[in-house]
């Protein structure tokens, strides 16, 4: 299954984008799965229907879902209370009734993630397209399996779970039940359910498509976007120019200041990455009948003339990894070199900090932190350098650690 993520700047049609985008899949004869965000529904707006919790069929293949985050904040708190219940029974709280509660903030995330797991997961579809939030939010959203991963493990080790058996001898000797163990396997099972979805973000046919309109505004947030998304290795395809105004408009119209920066930043898109643009229909679209007319590029489209070698023409085309890799030049320079794709960092803004065998980096507002390969944790950080789109981090070989003879 293929799994198409659309992102951009608030307020550039990615919605109107996603269900065109899903909808062109669908005519071409893929089994489609639209997956919708937003509270409100600016997705039925856009296909000209209503969508909700219960998936409904657009069009012959084509099926659109946007899931109820009260619903399933409701679920979870009701379950968790229901596994909890001896702590809460001695503790004397009282349980909260569904009716009573109204999400917390990130419910919507963690609803949106959950949904693409499950419908990645249930393959009852060929091709699965998300509207994301706007990018801020998105990158946020993207590294939350990675990051709440890595603080389970940092907060709930797995190997102290050894002293398991040693559990009912000290609730015996406190005199109170202990919940440690439910709270492991809870532990555990969150685990799995954030290594699923991590797992769907990485897998070599999940690609992101950034949504944007040509201008200053749209050039600073494309940039600042396809930086997050190199920070967390995530592919991506194309980058979509959304209402681009067309050619004819007359000289001394006061559309020809706008159609000058549509120009230009197109130009300088063009440079960089594979371009693909949507025309300005005058209004805003509705219906099936207007999104078609958009000629969005479908979920595999063909590279674009002129795009640059080695430019992705979808999630097929863009399988090749994002990797970090090592460089072994230990014979020429006594270092292992540590290359991080970074596309369009400053080296004013990068950041990193070395703990234990873990790497922080840090590039512009963005920030993650990495395990160490086996080979650099033997190795002490001999200094970095930004040269060009690659951040190159040099490791020298710890002599007390390093193998003999190596």
């Amino acid at each position: 299954m293929r799994t198409l993520l659309l992102t951009g700047p608030g307020g550039t049609g990615r919605t109107t984008l996603a269900a065109a985008t899903a909808l062109a899949a669908a005519r071409q004869g893929t089994r489609t799965l639209l997956l919708g965000t937003d509270r409100d529904d600016t997705l039925g707006a856009a296909l000209g229907m209503r969508t909700g919790p219960a998936p409904a069929l657009v069009e012959p293949r084509l099926t659109v879902w946007r899931p109820d985050p009260a619903q399933g904040f409701r679920d979870g708190l009701a379950a968790l209370q229901d596994r909890a219940a001896s702590a809460l029974d001695l503790l004397g709280a009282a349980r909260l009734d569904p009716e009573e509660l109204t999400p917390l903030p990130g419910a919507d995330d963690l609803a949106l993630l959950r949904a693409l797991r499950e419908a990645a997961l249930a393959e009852a579809h060929d091709l699965l397209v998300v509207d994301l939030p706007a990018a801020p939010r998105a990158l946020a959203l993207l590294a939350a399996p990675e990051e709440l991963r890595r603080c389970l493990r940092r907060l709930l080790p797995p190997e102290r779970q050894a002293a398991r058996a040693l559990r009912p001898v000290l609730g015996r000797l406190a005199g109170v039940p202990l919940p440690t163990g439910a709270l492991y396997e809870t532990a555990a099972r969150w685990e799995l359910e954030l290594a699923a979805t991590e797992a769907v973000l990485a897998d070599r046919n999940t690609v992101v498509r950034l949504v944007a309109e040509p201008g200053p505004a749209g050039a600073d947030a494309v940039r600042t976007a396809a930086l997050g998304l190199a920070l967390r290795g995530l592919r991506t395809d194309l980058l979509v120019a959304n209402r681009v105004l067309p050619e004819d408009v007359p000289a001394d119209s006061w559309l020809g200041g706008p159609l000058a920066q549509q120009r230009k930043t197109l130009a300088e898109w063009r440079g960089t990455y594979d371009v693909r643009t949507v025309p300005h229909l005058g209004r805003d679209p509705r219906g099936t009948d207007d999104l078609a007319a958009l000629g969005a590029p479908g979920a595999a489209p063909e590279a674009a003339p002129g795009a640059q070698p080695g430019a992705a023409a979808g999630p097929d085309a863009h399988a090749a990894p994002v990797e970090w890799t090592v460089t072994d030049r230990l014979a020429e320079d006594g270092v292992l070199v540590w290359s991080i794709p970074l596309p369009g960092a400053v080296r004013e803004e990068l950041d990193l900090v070395r703990r234990g065998d873990e790497l922080a980096v840090a590039a512009g507002p963005f920030r993650r932190t990495v395990p160490l390969p086996s080979a650099l944790r033997r190795c002490t950080v001999d200094g970095a350098a930004l040269r060009g789109d690659t951040l190159t981090v040099r490791f020298t070989p710890d002599p007390g650690l390093w193998p003999r003879g190596r």
